[in-house]
């Protein structure tokens, strides 16, 4: 088993340092989105435009040698425009399958919230079950299948905001942010040097190695006392007076992947406390559905998870 966990720690390790060949200074975020691709989830990104979003997950797919696809929504997107289908063939005087963009690895939703509901009950099926159906044929979608979705937390003119189900899918929402002076200096370096916006990545993996660095994961051990925090965590979120509705079991589950891919990628066979409130505000967060009056005011959502990782108590492992 530890060397299991070993080579999913030096795995994570090759990624994110191929990945930071074009990402300058966000060790902590791309460490969060390997641990996401342990634990198999789809990934929210809400961010400002320009901070890297579409190059982190063109950068991600290229690394592991995975299938990419971007997509980008917009409120005249059908349903039909990502899961593809039936067009006739003139000359063999037939119907032929058009796989659509879905039929990929790793999917950049782009500007996902500007599609119609519509559309969006066709991604949900995807994110949710791996498939898509069409004309009633229900066809399974490429192992692994990732959602990179992106959003724009400041325009919101034009876009449908995502319903609690689909939000529900996300195993996590982060923030990029905006990189140091130091940082941005360091990518004006770079872009000066190669002489051209392309960055150069190696690919340092394949569907199979990720697909057995999530075996690896499976392996890590979870203490009942952990797990008992981890609930505690999450029902506590329900009884908060600022929140209409709490998160679900999908976060607890969130919570519970999410713990043991970062503490595998952390060289460990066991998950500490510590690992579940690193992840407890990107895995809750978007999950809670807060009162009226809170609707406007901005990081409400992650105040109240900063006030329950304080209420709750954390438990003590031992031999950690």
């Amino acid at each position: 088993m530890a060397a299991e966990i070993e080579a999913v720690s030096r795995w994570g390790e090759r990624l994110v340092g191929e990945v930071e060949r074009a990402i300058v200074g966000k060790t902590p975020v791309l460490r969060k989105i390997v641990a996401s691709l342990l634990a198999g989830g789809h990934v929210l990104l809400e961010d400002y435009p320009g901070l890297g979003k579409t190059l982190l997950a063109k950068s991600c797919a290229t690394a592991l040698g995975l299938t990419f696809k971007r997509i980008q929504f917009t409120p005249d997107l059908l349903p039909g425009d990502i899961t593809g289908g039936y067009v006739y063939n003139r000359a063999d005087n037939r119907f032929e399958l058009r796989k659509g963009p879905l039929f990929a690895n790793i999917i950049l939703a782009d500007e996902i919230n500007r599609a119609s509901p519509k559309t969006q009950s066709a991604l949900l099926e995807a994110m949710q079950e791996r498939q898509v159906t069409l004309e009633g044929e229900t066809m399974k979608l490429p192992e692994p299948f990732i959602v990179l979705a992106t959003q724009n937390p400041i325009e919101y003119e034009g876009t449908f905001p995502l319903p609690e189900a689909q939000l529900d899918r996300f195993v996590m929402k982060l923030s990029i942010g905006h990189p140091s002076p130091d940082d941005e200096r360091e990518i004006l370096r770079r872009r000066r040097e190669r002489r051209r916006d392309e960055v150069d990545i190696d690919r340092v993996s394949n569907a199979e190695d990720l697909l057995a660095m999530r075996r690896a994961v499976e392996t890590v051990h979870v203490e009942p006392d952990v797990e008992r925090y981890i609930v505690a965590l999450v029902s506590e979120t329900r009884a908060d007076r600022r929140v209409a509705v709490g998160a679900s079991p999908r976060g607890s589950l969130a919570l519970l992947m999410l713990a043991r891919a970062w503490a595998a990628l952390d060289s460990r066979d066991y998950v500490l406390p510590d690992d579940v409130k690193l992840f407890a505000e990107p895995a809750l967060a978007h999950r809670l559905v807060l009162r009226p009056d809170l609707w406007m005011k901005q990081k409400a959502a992650e105040e109240v998870i900063a006030s329950v990782l304080q209420s709750v108590p954390v438990p003590v492992v031992e031999g950690a």
